[in-house]
């Protein structure tokens, strides 16, 4: 029987492997090839590989190499030149993953009979993946590329499905109309650029009532307490008469106009229109007289400015068909109706009224109005110039004995899939991102809101929030919670400076009082951020003018874009040369 003979196992003290030949008590180790180099490890080191035979290894430019080496089996072990040694620890740590070894919650409860092939299991890239064994980086950059053409893949397919179903009519929405048709007899005579109206400023002193006509219901402070657990039906008043009159329809304004109290009057919806302008995304338009020395800022009978836009600056824009109840026609007719009953529900309708000098000028004797105060207030904008506008208010309320003014607005959801946010969830827990929400979704309409507070001295504003009763119904609604806030602190918080507003204001008087005599339309461009100033017929937009729709490629045509910063410009610089101030101003 042959015998095995194990031979002399040599020890090293100082870490693994075979000793150091060198020193003296060492034993060299027989058939040990003479050009395998050794890599000195700790105890404490993690082991790698000792060969590679996957590297490109016939090059002999690599940097470690032997170019009299001609034994390519041997160069697998050469790490000289390597720094996988200093990188493999970084490369193990970063593709080691925790192994979950619970259960599968789909094999209980009520899963239990869902399909196994689910459509997560087309986007899942491990049923993809190559079974080959690879080198542990060529796999890490492997997975990352299977996992980009399937990010790409879903992108691909969530963009195709859009487009096929909901994209494709709100696609065609985002190409707004304008708010009234550009007649080829119109002459335009200038266009005003939204980036000018940022940069102006203008500061007015305390503004003066001439006259407080109308009467005005107490609020009910019961509806400040209420949640969308115990939300309200919001009731619908027929009986009660609102009243949208224009500026030279007023009787009131008609006689301080005789009585040359000013020089230029509008009304509060009117100024605030043009206070907020640079907000604004949908086309408006606001007719200008010049009667003598005096102007006068009008609206058309069923103006836009009637009716209360929803989701103007969202991302998303509405569909455009007209039928549809969520296009932005049909919405804007709701909020207008949900705002006039709300405006009248949240009141103790218990005959108390505030009256004031003269009865509302807009009704008829016996007729039931809605409680509405209007002020007329007077603004010194000049040496020689000032400025009358009807201000509306809507209740009072007595605190401390003492009478404080309110706005009533209310804000509507039509539909939670829109803005992402359900308000009958997140109310009473994320107030402020419901807010937050309609800040960025309806940002015009609430500056407008707060600029006819601050035109009103309105002491509170109070934002209801109204919900439909169902998505598809828009008959039928609730009220959820109503918030007060006061007009002053609001502006500041949505970023909204008074001074730029008159700055506003102020500069299209000034450019205004320019013109001839005549009739003017300032039309706000449907797709553009800027105004235009058109001269138009002095029996534009009365009974008896017939005004023919035209086509778009036969409307008239703005000029070129290089020409739109000339003269309104020039207006710009007039105002800023003016003593104008950055204070802010007490409306």
């Amino acid at each position: 029987m042959v015998g095995f003979e194990v031979g002399a196992v040599p020890f090293n003290p100082d870490g693994w492997g075979p000793p150091d030949s060198s020193t003296a008590n060492s034993i060299s180790v027989p058939n040990h090839p003479s050009n395998v180099p050794f890599a000195p490890f700790s105890r404490s080191d993690k082991l790698g590989r000792i060969a590679d035979w996957t590297r490109a290894i016939s090059n002999p430019n690599r940097p470690g190499s032997n170019p009299s080496n001609k034994n390519v089996s041997d160069s697998a072990f050469d790490f000289t030149g390597d720094d996988s040694f200093a990188t493999l620890a970084a490369d193990e740590d970063s593709s080691f993953r925790l192994v979950d070894n619970a259960a599968s919650k789909s094999h209980h409860g009520h899963h239990q009979n869902r399909p196994k092939f689910n459509p997560r299991w087309r986007f899942n890239p491990h049923h993809h993946r190559s079974q080959l064994p690879q080198r542990r980086d060529e796999e890490v950059e492997a997975r990352k590329r299977e996992a980009e053409k399937e990010r790409a893949r879903r992108d691909r397919l969530y963009n195709l499905n859009r487009s096929s179903t909901n994209a494709g009519p709100r696609r065609e929405s985002a190409v707004f109309k304008s708010s009234v048709d550009i007649q080829p007899e119109w002459n335009m005579l200038d266009q005003i650029p939204f980036s000018t109206f940022s940069k102006l400023s203008f500061s007015v002193p305390e503004p003066e009532d001439l006259l407080i006509c109308g009467g005005l219901e107490f609020y009910d402070r019961s509806y400040d307490r209420i949640t969308p657990r115990n939300e309200r039906r919001l009731e619908r008043f027929k009986n009660r008469n609102f009243f949208k009159v224009t500026t030279t329809d007023d009787p009131v304004i008609r006689r301080l106009a005789n009585e040359d109290k000013a020089t230029v009057f509008a009304t509060d919806t009117i100024l605030s229109s043009l206070m907020c302008a640079p907000r604004s995304v949908y086309s408006w338009d606001i007719v200008i007289q010049r009667v003598g020395n005096k102007l006068f800022f009008d609206k058309r009978d069923g103006s836009q400015l009637d009716l209360l836009s929803v989701h103007e600056t969202s991302q998303e824009p509405l569909p455009d068909v007209k039928d549809d109840i969520n296009s932005a026609y049909s919405l804007s007719v709701e909020a207008a109706y949900i705002n006039q009953n709300f405006s009248q529900q949240v009141l103790i309708r218990d005959g108390n009224k505030v009256t004031f000098e003269e009865p509302n000028p807009f009704a008829n004797e016996g007729e039931e109005v809605a409680s509405v105060a209007y002020r007329y207030r007077r603004w010194k904008l000049d040496d020689d110039m000032y400025l009358v506008a009807r201000c509306e208010v809507q209740s009072v309320v007595e605190l401390n004995n003492q009478r404080s003014f309110l706005t009533l607005n209310a804000l509507n959801e039509f539909d939670p899939k829109y803005s992402g946010v359900d308000w009958r969830q997140k109310l009473e827990t994320q107030r402020g991102a419901v807010l937050a929400t309609e800040l960025k979704n309806n940002a015009n309409k609430l500056a407008k809101w707060t600029a006819q507070a601050l035109l009103g001295s309105a002491d509170m504003m109070k934002l209801g929030y109204v919900s439909r009763v169902h998505p598809r119904d828009h008959f039928n609604h609730v009220i959820l919670a109503v918030v007060g806030y006061k007009p002053r602190e609001f502006a500041s918080q949505i970023n909204l400076n008074t001074s730029n507003m008159w700055g506003i204001v102020k500069s299209i008087v000034d450019l205004c009082m320019k013109l001839n005599e005549g009739k003017y339309v300032l039309v706000k461009d449907p797709s553009k951020p800027q105004v235009r100033i058109y001269e138009v017929p002095p029996d534009a937009f009365e009974n008896d003018y017939v005004e023919e729709p035209l086509p778009e490629e036969e409307q008239v045509q703005p000029p070129a874009e290089d020409a739109e910063g000339g003269e309104a410009n020039a207006t710009a610089n007039d105002v800023e040369d003016k003593d104008v101030s950055a204070e802010p101003v007490a409306a």
